[in-house]
């Protein structure tokens, strides 16, 4: 049966204004896993290296008011046209009695008129971040939400706080911010603007009017005990998108990982590299006849180093963040299902009462028809985001690999010329000297 269009979406999930609901009470089924969150642990720790633009494949079904349909028929027309620029910088460590954090400036400007001035400016901390990606979910729990650089590394738990490590922190947390203000729904979120606009006692404030943790643990169980029941008759595309979820998550663990080994090899490299140039030099001390030759190698290996190490560094800095980000992402979009479907599974559970008659059969019915519109909000939403994830998706890694490629290229060929450099200079000496020989 197709949706009556004069009917109100009476979905609970903001970010919803899906017109009417489907009066089919099996047809989209699901439970998900429990709302994840994160607890507001005061202690700051490492965090392993991390990293949407395009929003032309987005639904309008996902909007958030009548003033989000206006931006988002600007997103669709204009997809170049911003209003929210944000940068993440100046990191500050903060040392007290009982913690050491960082925390960073967070500067925004943007032409919004629901905005109260054009440039905002405050401070936030890790644990600011994880609450605003807490509050996303559970506004907007079937949209994919950017994925945050890790609390926790296992390996490589060198000096806390260095300078590597904050620094990768802070390109994370400024793509984070940069791929919510790009969503054409997330970008209107009230606690978004909250988090970019509110001074540090306003937002501690504001942050003690959601959801207290016994709530959330109750979400939490509700969630399991949903996952274990299962879900009934889930829609076909959803079976296939989790399937395609989790084997592009296989994948993109396994690149990460080479990527790394690559990174660390080359390092290695790199290293042993440095050591050849004093090796060379100090041989040419104790070798006249072959001074000149032996310094040549020794500049040649020194430029050689050079270019290895600017292919490192765009490894390090270019490929290795985006990868690992993706691999968050599949974390992201397990969850986003696992979400859905628990939204399914209240639907079935109201169905299945009222197949077994356990309560007041009207005051069943419309909640079941309330549960239906919710669910077909949560589907919408799912597919338009996950069209658009999937296309930028796409976009980032092709474009990523295509760099590494040219800097692959570029690196074997200035090393290359620098070694065929040498080796026509010396055939040259060579000749050289044979026709002196042969004058004198």
């Amino acid at each position: 049966m197709e949706p009556d269009p004069g009917a109100p979406c009476l979905s609970s999930s903001p970010g919803c204004m899906t017109p009417g609901h489907s009066s089919v009470l099996s047809a989209l089924p699901l439970s998900p896993d429990a709302l994840q969150f994160d607890e507001d642990d005061d202690l700051e720790v490492f965090s392993k290296d991390a990293t949407l633009t395009d929003g032309n494949s987005f639904s309008p079904l996902m909007l958030a008011s009548p003033s989000s349909m206006i931006n988002q028929i600007k997103f669709e027309d204009e997809p170049e046209v911003r209003d929210l620029f944000i940068t993440v910088d100046e990191p500050e460590s903060h040392i007290t009695a009982i913690e050491t954090f960082i925390t960073y400036r967070i500067a925004t400007k943007t032409t919004r008129s629901e905005f109260d001035s054009s440039e905002f400016e405050v401070r936030r901390r890790y644990q600011d971040f994880l609450w605003l990606k807490t509050r996303l979910e559970d506004a907007h729990p079937t949209l994919i939400i950017p994925p945050l650089p890790e609390k926790f590394i296992v390996k490589g738990m060198v000096e806390r706080f260095n300078d590597d490590f904050i620094e990768t922190r802070r390109k994370a947390l400024h793509k984070f911010l940069n791929r919510i203000a790009d969503h054409p729904t997330l970008t209107f979120n009230e606690d978004f603007k909250i988090f970019l606009t509110a001074q540090a006692w306003e937002l501690t404030s504001h942050k003690k009017q959601g959801p207290g943790l016994l709530s959330r643990m109750g979400q939490t169980i509700k969630a399991v005990a949903s996952s274990v029941r299962g879900v009934k008759n889930r829609p076909e595309e959803f079976t296939e998108l989790g399937e395609y979820v989790e084997a592009f998550g296989q994948k993109i663990s396994v690149l990460d990982k080479v990527s790394q080994r690559i990174l660390k090899e080359e390092k290695d490299y790199y290293e042993e590299m440095k050591e050849y140039g004093p090796i060379y030099t100090l041989w040419s001390a104790s070798e006249e006849d072959l001074v000149e030759p032996l310094r040549g190698v020794t500049g040649c290996i020194d430029k050689c180093c050079k270019v290895t190490e600017a292919l490192n560094s765009k490894l390090s800095n270019d490929l290795i963040p985006i990868i690992h980000e993706y691999v968050l992402y599949s974390e992201t979009l397990s969850g986003v299902l696992r979400r859905r479907d628990l939204i399914q599974g209240e639907l079935d559970a109201k169905v299945d009462a009222l197949l077994n008659k356990k309560a007041d059969k009207q005051i069943l019915k419309e909640e079941i028809e309330k549960l239906e519109d919710k669910v077909e909000c949560a589907n919408n939403a799912l597919k338009a985001d996950w069209e658009r994830w999937k296309k930028n998706m796409r976009t980032d890694l092709k474009a990523t690999c295509l760099t590494m490629a040219d800097s692959r290229i570029s690196h074997y060929e200035e090393c290359l010329a620098t070694w065929e450099s040498f080796l026509s200079s010396q055939s040259y000496d060579e000749q050289f000297d044979a026709q002196q020989e042969d004058g004198s």
